[in-house]
């Protein structure tokens, strides 16, 4: 694994993919939080305190210097993980929760947005 540092204090880059140095975290796991919860950087760090805020604020601005490729790696992942989705078998308990008339789960299996919520 490679690992190349940026003009950006607290990011790296591992193998093409940009991380908060010293850490695994992917600025873009950071980021599609930000997005999908609305976080501001003091919730985020509230969330993962083992980061401290200028390095989350660093993740933020290389997202945003950078936005337009990260975004297409975003739009990558949930391409990705929706492809798993339709293709894989739903669990065992999702099964027997629907065969027991749960409802909330769609055909794929995959929990409704509105049990996101709970979980």
């Amino acid at each position: 694994m490679s690992l190349v540092r940026t003009d950006y204090e607290h990011i790296a880059i591992r193998d093409s993919v940009p991380i908060i140095a010293g850490t695994t975290i992917k600025v873009v796991e950071l980021v599609t939080e930000k997005i999908a919860y609305g976080w501001s950087p003091e919730e985020l760090h509230f969330q993962h305190p083992y980061l401290t805020l200028g390095q989350i604020y660093s993740a933020l601005a290389y997202y945003w210097d950078h936005a337009e490729e990260l975004n297409q790696d975003i739009e990558r992942r949930l391409k990705h993980v929706e492809h798993i989705r339709r293709t894989i078998k739903p669990p065992f308990l999702i099964a027997q929760l629907k065969s027991r008339g749960a409802r909330g789960f769609s055909e794929s299996g995959s929990v409704s947005p509105i049990l996101k919520v709970g979980l």
